[in-house]
């Protein structure tokens, strides 16, 4: 027998679960049907869902109609819950996408529209509520098919002409079927759908149960079941809970599955686990029945499995990926009093499991609990759900915009945990990746570790969290790749590659530039035409972006798109300005980069420094106790060299650097005395450097300041003097016979650093320590060096020129001064240790003399 699963999704209130109900009363599967008003519908079961009349839970049903065993999943409407909707969508064959003949096309309509192309599902449309449209079915087929896209094809009536030619239009096959005046074949029908090229449109009531045999018969008909194989695979796409037993809801996809057989599961984090299947379960509604045995096609839930997770692919099947819908809105959970924060989120776990898209946080340094919110109805039934099952009566805060945060350009992140008897070292290439692809970890590559580290690595990455360094949000959209790492055959402990795993992730998102992103909605407005300029100075002020206004009897509509932080609440204004007239459909476009950054982290306050749950800091052993290395200073200590260059300049353009450098020392006498002391006397000056340039020349990379900004200015770096003198080995033993030795030959570096690396340089002298005027300043081979006025200071000349530059430039400041560090940090300056300074001037005279030859 066929065998199909049908998922039917609709926008609130357009009769879905009403068809729902008359579909089972037409196969015989209830004998009256229920009401949604009345709490009596077969697939509710939940006695919040019957209150309020809207599913909130995936339901399944399952009945046999004409030679076809059908499976029905009745997914939730409302916007709230569409996440439950999206992970029904991962298991059906066919969805009915219901739309109400009186109000059209609405905005879940296109988030779900959209949804079900990303998926690449066959649909079938059920227009609704015909009995009762203002529109004949020609009107309101038109209406779908200008909202919708092409391929919406009146079905029922092909015996029109007008119908066989928009029905011709669908497929190649179908085109000649009709120029040569045959009849259309199912196959050829069957083929369009399957490849989402026709969307049959079927009419009637389903409160009268119209139209709905007509439904299941073209189903029936038309819509392929797929290919399955003779190997065991399934997919998870529901978790939920009987007296607190997981229930594991899956849709087989090949094979033969019997209880008592042992399903090894795959997680993410590469660990493998061996499970039982203690029973196998086919619901129907609240009520389900036990079998011994299911096979491809089936959907049936587990018990006796207990690692499972929604979205988790067994056997032959993958893993699913990142779902599409996720929540805009983020709101604190207040907890009764008596209850322990540690303690509710272990309950509040749970729900995350059957309900992913919660994204349970926790601030570690407010103590706080967070959740990931959809909407305010989400909240109420929350709310009661936690009361029902766990006998807390929580409360919610003031719901936030959920930020995210990412990496504009990869970075290398490295964690070094190693205080007495410890010992790991992890080193990870963090990258960007495009809009809406999460996070992607990987330790495929050889990095030095034996495989069971790399697989503890990646579990590490899983487990935790990440938050970004710049609001404390979640990260996303980047590749996490395990590059490097050490373990110690005596002192690595269990949980030391957690440690340095986890320190790695936040040491290279400190030194990361870091991007905040926010939601932005697709938007469409309609309004009296008088009110269209009006609308369209609010959206240009939100920042938002939209087309040419369309006009048609007398209302301008307007599609774009624009943040949800700007959005949220407009409908109030609407409702204001055209007296009722206006309607707003919003759907949940993704994130894009945050538009006011600054204001977003002043917003939220985070301070990464103060976060000692998640610090970035790593720990190294001298002479057999561990001390504390800060996070910008981490690279100079690092015990491995993984050997990826991560330059964002190309061999070309770092060739082209190189040349201008080279050309400029040529040019000037002054540079070129430096130049010769340096590097000694050079016979010819003709530097052809693109011959001589044969690998990436590695640039100096700077470390970043917690709040990324864009600076329209040049880069600075200030260097205090005699700090970096006295901490250089071979500077202090040469000012130890003559300073001013060491001051010259600190400046002819410097000078062919700045030239190489194409930034300014000042350096600060304390005037005191030399014989010349004080407040003196000077030109030296390109670099400017300060001698302080009588009363003043290195470190106090840099905290206020520091002050003044980052305001529009990128500044580093040179010093190993501790107290000096966290002073220009505040200033928004970059922090460079001695030791960091003295890497980078090495590397760009290792590259320099390559050039010379």
């Amino acid at each position: 027998m066929k065998k199909l699963t049908i998922g039917i999704i609709a926008h609130v209130d357009s009769g879905k679960t009403t068809l729902s109900e008359s579909i089972l009363y037409k196969s015989g599967i209830v004998r009256s049907l229920g009401s949604v008003n009345k709490g009596s519908t077969y697939m509710d079961t939940n006695d919040i869902e019957r209150d309020r009349g809207i599913t909130i839970f995936s339901s399944s049903a399952s009945f046999v109609y004409g030679d076809t065993e059908f499976t029905l999943l009745d997914t939730p409407g409302h916007v709230d819950f569409s996440p439950e909707t999206e992970r029904a969508l991962r298991v059906i064959d066919c969805a009915v996408l219901v739309i109400s003949g009186t109000d059209g096309v609405q905005s879940h309509t296109l988030t779900l529209w959209r949804l079900l192309e990303a998926y690449r599902i066959p649909t079938v449309i059920f227009v609704n509520k015909m009995d009762i449209a203002s529109f004949p079915q020609e009107n309101v087929c038109s209406n779908i098919r200008s909202r919708l896209g092409d391929g919406v094809v009146n079905i029922g009536a092909l015996a029109l002409e007008k119908h066989r030619e928009e029905l011709a239009m669908c497929s190649e096959a179908l085109m000649e079927s009709f120029i040569s005046g045959e009849e259309f074949s199912d196959r050829d029908i069957s083929e369009a759908i399957s490849t989402r090229r026709l969307f049959p449109c079927y009419f009637g009531s389903a409160l009268h149960g119209k139209g709905v045999e007509m439904l299941l018969e073209g189903v029936a008909k038309y819509v392929h079941t797929p290919d399955y194989s003779d190997k065991f695979g399934a997919k998870v796409y529901k978790i939920t809970r009987d007296k607190n037993e997981p229930i594991v809801h899956i849709k087989l996809t090949g094979g033969v599955l019997h209880v008592k057989d042992s399903l090894t599961l795959k997680h993410f984090d590469g660990s493998v686990t061996e499970e039982k299947i203690n029973t196998i379960r086919i619901y129907s509604g609240e009520k389900y029945k036990t079998v011994n045995e299911v096979t491809a096609g089936t959907v049936c839930a587990l018990t006796g499995i207990t690692s499972a997770y929604a979205g988790m692919g067994l056997g032959e099947e993958k893993d699913c990926g990142a779902v599409h819908l996720e929540p805009v809105l983020s709101y604190r959970v207040d907890l009764p009093d008596g209850v322990d924060a540690h303690t509710a989120l272990i309950k509040f776990r749970e729900l995350e499991e059957e309900e992913p898209a919660l994204h349970v946080m926790y601030n570690e340094q407010k103590g706080e609990i967070y959740f990931g919110i959809m909407g305010e109805v989400q909240l109420e039934v929350l709310t009661r759900v936690i009361a029902q099952r766990f006998s807390m009566n929580i409360t919610f805060s003031d719901g936030s915009i959920a930020y995210r945060e990412t990496v504009r350009r990869a970075i290398v992140g490295i964690g070094h945990y190693e205080p007495l008897r410890h010992y790991a070292e992890v080193q990870l290439l963090i990258e960007p990746l495009e809009r809406g692809a999460g996070l992607v970890f990987d330790a495929d590559r050889d990095c030095g570790l034996e495989g069971h580290f790399r697989r503890l690595v990646v579990s590490h990455l899983y487990e935790k969290n990440h938050i970004g360094a710049l609001t404390g949000s979640p990260i996303t959209d980047m590749k996490i790749t395990l590059i490097a790492g050490r373990s110690h055959l005596k002192h690595t402990e269990g949980g030391d590659f957690r440690q340095a795993t986890w320190r790695a992730v936040r040491q290279g998102l400190r030194m990361a530039e870091s991007v905040i992103l926010e939601p932005w909605y697709d938007f469409r407005l309609e309004v009296p035409s008088e009110c269209i300029g009006r609308a369209m100075t609010d959206i240009s002020a939100m920042g938002g972006r939209f087309g040419e206004p369309e006009l048609e009897d007398g209302v301008s509509m307007l599609s774009g798109s624009a943040p949800v932080s700007k959005m949220r609440g407009y409908h109030r204004d609407i409702i204001g300005y055209t007296k009722g007239a206006g309607k707003l459909f919003t759907s949940l476009k993704g994130y894009e980069e945050c538009t006011e950054p600054e204001a977003v982290i002043a917003e939220c306050g985070y301070d990464a420094d103060r976060d000692v749950g998640n610090t970035a800091d790593s720990v190294f052993c001298d002479h057999g106790a561990g001390f504390t290395v800060p996070w910008y200073e981490v690279e100079s200590y690092k015990h491995l060299d993984s050997g990826v260059d991560i330059s964002d300049e190309t061999e070309e353009e770092l060739s082209a650097r190189a040349e201008r450098y080279m050309r400029a020392v040529a040019d000037d006498e002054e540079l070129m005395r430096i130049f010769e002391r340096t590097y000694g006397p050079i016979k010819e000056r003709n530097f052809n450097t693109r011959k001589k340039v044969k690998a990436k020349l590695p640039t100096p990379k700077p470390k970043p300041s917690p709040v990324s900004k864009a600076y329209t200015g040049s880069e600075y770096l200030l260097v205090d003097g005699y700090n970096i003198i006295y901490s250089w080995d071979d500077l202090r033993a040469m000012s130890e016979k003559s300073l001013d030795l060491a001051r010259t030959v600190l400046c002819d570096r410097l000078s062919n650093y700045r030239g190489f690396c194409d930034c300014d340089v000042i350096v600060v002298f304390d005037a005191y320590k030399v014989k010349r005027n004080h407040g003196e300043t000077e030109k030296v081979g390109g670099i400017t060096v300060v001698y302080t006025k009588e009363a003043e200071t290195a470190d106090t000349y840099i905290e206020k020129v520091s002050h003044e530059l980052a305001k529009n430039h990128r500044v580093r400041v040179a010093t190993s001064d501790c107290q000096e560090q966290l002073i220009i940090f505040g200033n928004g300056a970059i922090r460079v240790s001695a030791r960091g300074l003295l890497a980078e001037l090495t590397d760009v005279e290792r590259n320099i003399r390559e050039i010379i030859g």
